[in-house]
């Protein structure tokens, strides 16, 4: 296994959840699981420190545990991304340039993602909604958007896994998908644009509400 395949599968465990925000992952250990000698592993890590997703920890590494500022600045940087990626897409949809299949397959995602939502389902939920946010992301037809959102949405699912819960506001979250296509679609640049930033904001707001009671224990 090449050090490419190895940084493939290490990153893919990380923002699975195999491993935890916090877990530490030596070298010989993962060698050993991977079953590859520790040049790759070490030059994987390498890698995923640079995409922010683990980081030095004493002797060793870790994966990466993003503070509360931290997941509000990453929030913020979302929201401008998603914002300017749903005008792009609105956009190319005026200009005729958007398959209508596209849009198609992301109603579709909307919709399995207020079933698995209602279900209760929070680890499936989790990866629709990213899924589903990206996908808006590739309409907008520049690709190095969608490269940093990818990098950061690995991020943010990271940090996040670890207060995992319940979205308190399934039916506003699922509403605002909806309008946020339904303004791509009719290719309203302003108001798709807006809905994407105002949805972000919103996450950010309702991440930092779930981390403030765990910091007010730890105080």
């Amino acid at each position: 296994m090449d050090t490419e395949s190895v940084y493939r599968q290490l990153r893919e465990q990380i923002v699975s959840g195999v491993y935890r925000a916090g877990d530490r992952l030596p070298e010989a250990a993962l060698s050993t699981a991977l079953a590859v000698s520790r040049t790759p592993v070490r030059e994987a890590l390498r890698r995923l420190e640079s995409d922010g997703l683990v980081q030095g920890s004493g002797r060793g590494v870790a994966v990466t545990a993003m503070s509360t500022p931290e997941l509000q600045h990453a929030h913020a940087v979302r929201g401008a991304l998603e914002a300017l990626t749903a005008e792009l897409a609105a956009d190319r949809q005026r200009a005729g340039r958007l398959a209508p299949a596209a849009l198609a397959d992301l109603e579709t995602q909307a919709g399995q993602l207020e079933q698995i939502t209602a279900a209760g389902d929070l680890e499936q939920a989790a990866d629709l909604n990213r899924r589903f946010h990206l996908g808006i992301a590739e309409l907008a037809g520049n690709p190095i958007a969608v490269q940093i959102l990818d990098r950061l949405w690995d991020q943010l699912t990271v940090s996040a896994r670890v207060s995992l819960a319940p979205s308190e506001r399934p039916d506003a979250v699922a509403a605002e998908h909806r309008e946020l296509l339904a303004a791509i679609t009719r290719g309203d640049r302003a108001r798709a644009g807006r809905i994407a930033g105002n949805h972000a904001t919103a996450t950010a707001t309702a991440t930092a509400a779930d981390a403030a009671p765990s910091a007010a224990q730890g105080a």
